[in-house]
């Protein structure tokens, strides 16, 4: 899951929010000021052991950093973020169907997402890392909760106006800039911050949530996938871990398996992708949303799809991930609390390009 797929799972509890009619002011709680000074005591007897720790834990990791080799294809070094690459675009398309009962209601909640993604490569810095701008350059929503439609494409001359198309107009153009090491790890994300204040501004009472669900660690592991199926040198299968932490919404914890299946007629390598994903409801104190998730039993229960990778452009070609989550939520408004049954498949696909595939639609 990366962070233009988190919509929709974003945009499947406000439309929770609006089926149980939930229109409560967002509020963080405040932490017992006594417990707050017990455990600043408790750092403060544990710091020098910690520290030892800590310095001793550092020496291990660089360690093992050092060890490590820029991650190479059978066909050669990755090449998509290159400093003397060309930028490219990516079209990421998500198609959600979910069922869900609701206080004995069922409700059926159809989305089908696509952004347009455009990737350009800086120089290295000193350290030889990657530096990458990613940029939105085109949204296209459209999103049908029981018979209520909300759409919007930033690529019309006009548009309907709906409680979202703000938020939708604030996505477009926005830029980060990822620094990644040369064994693809993320080491820091460069304008986080006015990414989310610029939609944050569309409404300020999603700025808490904003803030949790996208810290740099998330925002870290929503991009991954990118490139986590760059087949690696001299291997046939591979393991990567997600742990995607989305303060109130709650944790996904994703262990993903890539078995390269070797070249195919035009010479990419066909990687097969499964994965195993395990859902933890949020913390009691964790705040953002008008309700609580006071206990879920959601599951992975089927994940698999695809990639291609294009050994002489050293890149993704294309990919595709299909997962089917089921189980049963149980969230409070107020005093009240209601289960959902939620059934749902997703489809994501990836298709990557040399020119913006925007400038033949439009």
């Amino acid at each position: 899951m990366n962070v233009w797929r988190w919509l929709g799972l974003f945009l499947f509890l406000a439309a929770v929010t609006c089926f149980v009619s939930a229109r409560l002011p967002v509020q963080a709680g405040e932490k017992d000021k006594k417990t707050e000074t017990k455990d600043k005591d408790k750092k403060g007897d544990d710091k020098k052991g910690d520290d030892k720790k800590g310095t001793e834990k550092k020496g291990e990791e660089k360690k093992g950093e050092e060890k490590k080799q820029p991650v190479k294809t059978e066909g050669g070094q990755f090449k998509a973020f290159d400093e003397k690459a060309t930028p490219f675009f990516q079209e990421v398309k998500t198609e959600t169907t979910q069922l869900m009962k609701v206080m004995g209601q069922e409700v059926k909640q159809v989305q089908n997402q696509t952004f347009y993604i455009k990737w350009t490569p800086q120089p290295r810095d000193k350290d030889q890392n990657y530096r990458v701008v990613q940029e939105i350059i085109g949204v296209k929503m459209k999103i049908d909760i029981g018979g209520n439609v909300i759409e919007y494409d930033s690529t019309a001359d006009k548009q309907p106006q709906n409680p979202m198309t703000d938020f939708f107009k604030a996505l477009k153009d926005q830029k980060l800039t990822f620094v990644i090491s040369p064994t693809l790890e993320v080491k820091k994300i460069e304008g986080r911050e006015e990414f989310i204040k610029k939609l944050a501004e569309t409404n300020p009472a999603i700025k808490t949530l904003l803030e949790t669900i996208m810290s740099e660690s998330a925002l870290a592991n929503m991009a991954k996938p990118t490139w986590w199926a760059v087949p690696r040198e001299g291997k046939t299968t591979w393991d990567e871990k997600s742990d995607l932490d989305l303060g109130p919404i709650g944790k996904y914890d994703t262990t993903f398996k890539f078995t390269n299946e070797g070249p195919d007629a035009n010479k990419n390598d066909k990687i097969k992708i499964e994965a195993d994903l395990k859902y933890t409801k949020p913390g009691e104190k964790a705040a953002g949303l008008p309700f609580t998730i006071k206990d879920a039993t959601l599951s992975g229960k089927s994940v698999s799809g695809e990639a291609l990778f294009n050994r002489e452009k050293g890149r993704i070609d294309s990919s595709k991930l299909a997962m089917k989550l089921e189980g049963d939520l149980t969230i409070e408004v107020g005093n009240m609390q209601t289960m959902i049954k939620l059934n749902q498949d997703q489809t994501s696909s990836t298709k990557t390009f040399d020119a913006d595939p925007l400038a033949t639609k439009m």
